[in-house]
């Protein structure tokens, strides 16, 4: 483990460097290959000093790292025209070492640090290279929700140790507790985190206002930090999730149905993808929430899912714009007379934002979907309602922005770059070939 934590601290000097973009880029791809060929299926592996990993925390590494990669080869305009591009990196690196932190820290207190932490250069990403003036509010608010619920958080931690004398995440198995105020401090910050409706109103503010970086980074790795939270407390707070959940769970899929209206009434692109996270992410807690295993192993399938697509999605949007110059939806059309060979890379990633097969979205759905529906018959009706909405507004997405006459103030428009391409296909090709390995899911608990 430490030996990945020091691969990437001594890449931070490297930032500095003259050629230093590329190098970093290349490296970073490189760390992700090491990573992945040292999986490891037994219990907690790779134990050093306070970090380790098992299955749960070795797919989240690998997305934080996959994402954190592309995130360098989408913000080519950065090095281009030479926007502190060094400072930009060390952003990229700094807010990569605190999400692998968080991800492999086995004690609670060092991953309620990494988690705050990871909060800090996701800000210095949206204040520094945000499009709008705006996004001081953005950042703003991000900060407030996630501190709000934070703070609780930090004072559960202090109690179960108070209690238990040892915040080790592989003993919490010994714990339950029947506290009510434990059991809403514990999960609250989780729940902003993801974010479940009612408290998902900094989401589209910080995606809206973020680079295309930080947006990726957001949709791709920081909403998973919430799910891998609840995914960690419920081994202690069985019982009285038992009792307490069916109100989350009717909040998120009333929730997730809602936004999915919201989400066909979007003007601006970015908007509507963060809007359709959010129902998603209504998805995932209401799965979660059943407490069974359908429900905690699809979490995890439909986290890494969600995190390839939406990533993927928020470049496409950031492709338009960057030719464009708006995100309206007035202005992105017919983009198929412009962009042909773009169209199908927009088809492509929209079929899996709707879960289509053979994407890893499908399984994630069909499985919390079976959950949810097992669990109690009557959620089907919000189920059957979401799975349409998200065809509807990937569909409205999809269709606004390739088709219909494109806007006359714009006389040419310079194609796809390879580059641009090769993002689109890094994160298409995991997303529908993860699924031939879909066994593997069923070995982190």
């Amino acid at each position: 483990m430490l030996s990945y934590i020091m691969y990437m601290i001594f890449m931070i000097p490297l930032c500095w460097m003259k050629k230093g973009w590329w190098l970093v880029q290349n490296l970073l791809f490189l760390i992700s290959l090491l990573y992945l060929l040292n999986m490891d299926f037994f219990c907690w592996s790779g134990l050093s000093y306070m970090f380790g990993y098992d299955y749960l925390s070795f797919g989240l590494v690998m997305l934080s790292f996959w994402i954190c990669v592309l995130m360098i080869l989408a913000s080519y305009s950065v090095i281009r025209y030479k926007f502190y591009n060094k400072m930009f990196l060390l952003m990229i690196l700094l807010l990569l070492l605190m999400l692998y932190c968080t991800f492999c820290s086995l004690n609670m207190i060092s991953f309620y640090f990494f988690f705050e932490g990871s909060l800090v250069p996701t800000l210095f990403l949206i204040f520094g290279w945000g499009y709008q003036p705006e996004r001081l509010q953005a950042g703003i608010y991000l900060l407030f929700y996630t501190l709000f619920a934070s703070l609780p958080l930090l004072l559960g931690i202090m109690f179960l140790y108070k209690n238990m004398n040892y915040l080790v995440f592989s003993l919490m198995y010994m714990g339950e507790y029947m506290n009510f105020y434990l059991y809403i401090s514990m999960i609250l910050a989780f729940l902003v985190k993801m974010p479940m409706y009612l408290v998902h109103l900094w989401l589209p503010k910080a995606h809206v206002e973020a680079p295309v970086s930080g947006s990726m980074i957001l949709a791709g790795v920081l909403l998973k930090l919430g799910g891998y939270g609840l995914l960690r407390v419920y081994m202690y707070l069985m019982e009285i999730g038992i009792m307490m959940n069916l109100f989350w769970l009717s909040v998120s899929l009333v929730g997730g149905t809602l936004v999915s209206l919201m989400c066909l009434r979007q003007v601006d692109m970015k908007a509507l993808i963060a809007y359709s996270s959010v129902a998603h992410m209504g998805l995932v807690i209401g799965g979660l929430m059943t407490l069974n295993t359908w429900g905690f192993y699809m979490t995890f399938v439909l986290m890494i899912a969600h995190g390839l697509c939406s990533s993927g999605l928020f470049c496409l949007a950031n492709i338009s714009y960057e030719r464009l110059g708006s995100r309206s939806l007035l202005i992105n059309k017919g983009l198929l007379s412009l962009m042909p060979s773009m169209t199908l890379w927009w088809f492509l990633l929209s079929s899996s934002n709707m879960a289509a097969p053979p994407s890893l979205n499908l399984l994630g759905e069909i499985g919390l979907f079976n959950s949810m529906v097992g669990w109690m018959w009557f959620t089907m009706l919000f189920l059957m309602l979401i799975s349409f909405f998200s065809a509807a507004y990937t569909l409205y997405l999809y269709s606004y922005s390739q088709h219909g006459t494109y806007y006359s103030g714009m006389f040419s428009s310079v194609g796809g770059y390879c580059r641009e391409y090769l993002l689109l296909m890094l994160h298409w090709v995991p997303l529908n070939f993860l699924i031939l390995k879909s066994d593997f899911v069923l070995v982190w608990m």
